[in-house]
């Protein structure tokens, strides 16, 4: 049940050299209802949550809580009015145990030292109430994305919230990870916690939300309760312009064999067979763990392989490295962009460059002329949106921050590149853009491989469909069988009745 008004955020103003970050937003927060906030990205959803965690200090404007009239927060402030937030980059410390990081900065036991068996028994009993199987004497450094995230979350309702804010909580979820996070959240609301629920998948708002705020260009939109609005209105607000998820149609010939894997075992996987044509989007479905990612790692090189041949171009190859990969024309997008795809705080034209030094080097120098033209060439082909290329790439959205990726893949003339996640994170408009930059690819004559756990861009965007569960394939699904259904079943075990 909604109560009275929790929050109150008036005519906030934030702005950097040169960019209006947040322009005299407004809105209000009911106690004990989930609001959803959405926008594309850039629209200031992160500056508006950084002002309210106190991370940054707005220009102008008030923030009212619990009755309480405040024109900026501190991290500590914040929290002392119950707010919590879990971000969509992880705030996790990588060296210590997931026990560790759900109590960080508490205290959880009588007696000077920190308890830490106290602390792993009372992580324990969080994880088994939030119905999640985590080992919470594992280093989280040794954890998957998804593993990390369920850690945030653990650590966020560990505490006595008044305030929950969630930002993309379910991007590295599974289905039934998702549905948990759900029910926690349902539990939560009946408790009256107040959640601000930030998602690009708008098909858990009409699950979760009770009212949804848009925001755009930093500005207020409007506020409408849920069940006065359908998923278009909703994307046309966002965008500014009418605007569909559907995916864009291409006409491309497949062509001959570019990469075939035989039999290959490594990283967690066994006797993995597929083939790759001229052309084509293959994609990988699976669960979160299933051992799609590690399947890329070892054919990009990242990781060994015990057993097994990989064949490009018909000939065999025994790539034992990254470098090796990238020579053999083998270019990877990968699912942590930030952490593995670039480099944040260098310039957009160093990122691009940087995995082809030789190509745009005179002797021991960059020719800084060649580097400068291609890195302009990409930024226009790609339509990278960026005030200059000297802008540091952690300073641009997420759309832009996997144009960048891209970019560095294409100038190394990687032909077979491998999408791990390629919208994760991503708004409803910069999905399309990036779809239509895939299918330009193809049409150019790339192959790409594409892993996702988004089952419509799986099945929107996939020529092929190869099912991969606890290691190993399950099946492999060709366009004219597509069923969700039918995948959803082999990639939890289910036996192919299908095409191999």
């Amino acid at each position: 049940m909604r109560g009275d008004k929790l929050l109150s955020v008036k005519n906030i103003v934030k702005t950097y050299p040169g960019v209006i970050a947040i322009n005299n937003f407004s809105m209000d927060v009911m106690e004990g209802e989930v609001h959803a906030l959405i926008g594309e990205n850039g629209a200031g959803k992160s500056t508006l949550i950084k002002t309210l965690s106190g991370a940054i200090t707005p220009d102008s404007g008030t923030i009212e809580i619990n009755g309480k009239t405040f024109e900026s927060m501190t991290p500590a402030l914040s929290k002392k009015q119950g707010i919590e937030v879990i971000y969509q980059e992880f705030t996790l410390v990588p060296g210590i145990s997931a026990a560790e990081n759900v109590y960080l900065g508490e205290k959880t036991s009588d007696g000077i030292f920190v308890d830490i068996k106290d602390r792993e028994k009372k992580a324990a009993e969080l994880f088994k109430k939030l119905g999640v199987d985590i080992d919470v004497t594992r280093q989280v450094k040794y954890m998957s994305p998804a593993q990390q995230q369920l850690v945030e979350i653990a650590k966020a309702v560990s505490r006595n919230v008044k305030l929950l804010i969630m930002d993309e909580p379910t991007a590295p979820l599974t289905v039934n990870e998702v549905e948990t996070l759900f029910r926690i959240i349902k539990d939560l609301k009946q408790k009256g916690v107040t959640i601000i629920y930030i998602s690009h998948r708008l098909e858990e708002l009409f699950e979760i939300a009770d009212r949804v705020t848009v925001m755009r260009d930093g500005c207020y939109i409007d506020t409408k309760d849920i069940s006065e609005i359908n998923r278009q209105q909703l994307i046309a607000m966002m965008a500014g312009r009418e605007l569909t998820e559907s995916y864009p149609k291409r006409t491309v010939e497949l062509g001959e064999e570019v990469l075939r894997v035989e039999h290959l075992t490594g990283n967690g996987d066994e006797d993995i067979s597929f083939n790759l044509r001229k052309g084509e989007i293959l994609g990988f479905a699976g669960l979160v763990g299933a051992g799609r990612t590690e399947l890329m790692r070892v054919i990009y090189g990242a990781n060994p392989k015990e057993s097994g041949k990989i064949f490009v171009h018909g000939k065999e190859v025994n790539i034992k490295s990254c470098s090796q990969a990238i020579k053999e024309g083998i270019g990877l997008i990968p699912e942590d962009r930030k952490n593995q795809g670039v480099f944040l705080r260098m310039p957009i034209r160093w990122n691009i460059i940087i995995n082809n030094l030789k190509e745009f080097s005179n002797g021991l120098f960059v020719s800084r002329s060649k580097e400068n033209k291609v890195s302009k060439d990409y930024e226009e082909k790609l339509r990278i949106k960026t005030p200059s290329l000297e802008q540091r790439v952690g300073n641009l959205s997420g759309g832009n921050q996997q144009k960048v990726v891209i970019a560095k893949t294409l100038a190394a003339n990687s032909n077979i590149i491998i999408f791990d996640e390629p919208t994760r994170g991503i708004d409803v408009g910069a999905k399309q853009e990036i779809y239509k930059l895939m299918n330009e690819l193809v049409e150019s004559g790339h192959s790409i491989i594409m892993v996702s756990s988004d089952m419509p861009e799986l099945l929107g965007m996939s020529d092929r469909i190869v099912v991969i569960y606890e290691g190993h394939k399950t099946g492999e699904v060709e366009k004219s069988e597509f069923d969700q259904n039918y995948i959803l079943d082999l990639a939890s075990g289910g036996k192919e009745h299908g095409s191999k």
